[in-house]
């Protein structure tokens, strides 16, 4: 009986160990990589986590924008491993001598750890969801230090000791509590759907806040035209992937994430530089879906 208890202990601190030193951990910020940032956030992990597996997932967040970090988490997350630690390295500075203020946050949502500054990210990644457990830690009262480069000073170091198992309620106290960013909404209305860009990724293509789901509540064979930048381009059919259509066509898909997309087949090149240089089309800029479902006659004026 002794050894068993032994071989359990064992194995229990082997799998701890083990844990500790294969960590995930992801990145995203708002630092670009022009600087030695990101570098020194890699170097502050690797020191408390030997051997952390770091897998970057946007440095190029636009300054302070927590909805676009919370986007490209979002649109991710599910893809990693129980246990994997995210740092949300955006606008991450605590406010603490303010009506309003910001502290580091831990939320636990899916077995997943997600450490940021509360500042919106919370509220805008979970959208209609609700944590599984929420902490703030309001030790930056007490140590000026944790102010300064806080995701390297405060963040990593909050992710290490959910690394090695520390219970979080010995550095942090639960709350209910958390800051929501501004998301803009899709306008739905009985023949309609009018979102907008929401993000413009590397290849030009333009993602919207419009959902297979708004779609799929006009019935799967409707027909419909999306408009967008003005009357003269449109798209009257979703494709299931881009080499539905020819080379330099536009096309229309649902996503990896089911939002609806717009882009060019292979026009990312530097000629045309995609969907959003080709047609001038900006973030935040309106996309239109017009619906005429069967008995539904009336004229559609566009915006």
């Amino acid at each position: 009986m002794r050894f068993e208890l032994l071989l359990v202990k064992l194995k229990i601190n082997w799998d701890t160990e083990f844990q500790f030193y294969m960590q995930i951990i992801t990145l995203t910020s708002d630092t670009g990589l022009q600087d030695y940032y990101v570098a020194a956030m890699k170097g502050a992990i690797l020191k408390l986590i030997p051997n952390a597996n770091i897998i970057d997932i946007s440095h190029s967040i636009k300054p302070f924008d927590v909805a676009e970090a919370a986007y490209q988490v979002q649109s991710c997350y599910k893809e990693f491993p129980t246990g994997t630690i995210h740092i949300i390295a955006v606008d991450s500075e605590p406010l603490i001598n303010t009506s309003n203020p910001s502290y580091p946050t831990i939320m636990k949502f899916q077995g997943q750890y997600f450490i940021s500054n509360d500042n919106g990210f919370i509220g805008t990644f979970l959208d209609e969801n609700h944590p599984d457990e929420l902490y703030r830690f309001d030790d930056v009262h007490n140590d000026d230090s944790l102010l300064k480069f806080p995701t390297k000073n405060c963040f990593i170091p909050l992710a290490a000791k959910i690394a090695q198992n520390i219970p979080i309620t010995t550095f942090a106290k639960p709350t209910e509590s958390y800051k929501r960013a501004f998301k803009q909404k899709p306008i739905i209305d009985q023949y309609s759907i009018q979102g907008t860009v929401i993000h413009i990724d590397s290849f030009g293509n333009l993602i919207t806040n419009i959902t297979k789901n708004d779609f799929d509540r006009f019935g799967a064979n409707t027909p419909f035209t999306i408009y967008y930048v003005d009357k003269d381009y449109f798209i009257d059919r979703i494709s299931k992937t881009y080499n539905d259509v020819p080379m330099g066509e536009r096309v229309a898909i649902f996503n990896s994430n089911d939002l609806l997309e717009i882009a060019l087949n292979r026009g990312a090149n530097r000629g045309t530089g995609g969907a959003s240089k080709l047609f001038g089309v900006r973030m935040g800029e309106i996309i239109r879906v017009e619906f005429t479902p069967a008995g539904s006659h009336r004229d559609f004026q566009f915006m």
